[in-house]
C-alpha cells in the first residue's frame, strides 16, 4: 500500500506540512517495501484556485491509497474519496511520526473535509 504524506522536506525526519492542496511536496511512501519517492507540488503553492483538486489528482496518479496530512479542504477531499483514497488528518510533527501512527492504527480516517475551501 502506498500512502501520500504532505511534507516540507525529502526525508522521514522532515516536518509534515499541515496543508494538503498547498503542501510543498508529497512523499509517496510504500508500506510494503519501506521505500519512498518525492512528488513536487510547486505548481499549486500559489494557485488562485484549484490547488486541492490538482494536488488530489497528482496523488491519485502516483498510486496512493491513503493521504496523511494536517488538513484537507472540501474539493480535495471529494476528489480523493471519489478516487477511493482514504484521508487521515494528524498533528504529527514529522513524516516518520505520521507513518508510525498510521502503522499502529492510531490515525482515524476522516469522513469529511476539516477546513473550508481556500484555507491557508
Amino acid at each position: 500500500m502506498k500512502i501520500a504524506l504532505t511534507t516540507y522536506g525529502d526525508s522521514l525526519e522532515a516536518k509534515l506540512d499541515s496543508s494538503f492542496g498547498r503542501a510543498k511536496q508529497f512523499m509517496i511512501y510504500d508500506l510494503e517495501t519501506d521505500t519512498f519517492q518525492m512528488k513536487d507540488n510547486n505548481q499549486n503553492l500559489n494557485a488562485v484556485q484549484g490547488a486541492g483538486i490538482q494536488a488530489a489528482q497528482n496523488v491519485a496518479e502516483a498510486g496512493a491509497e491513503a493521504v496523511i496530512t494536517g488538513h484537507c479542504g472540501p474539493k480535495a477531499f471529494l476528489v480523493l474519496t471519489t478516487a477511493k483514497i482514504e484521508v487521515y488528518n494528524t498533528k504529527a510533527v514529522t513524516v516518520k511520526e505520521a507513518i508510525e501512527k498510521f502503522k499502529k492504527g492510531e490515525l482515524t480516517k476522516a469522513d469529511a473535509a476539516d477546513v473550508d475551501a481556500h484555507w491557508v
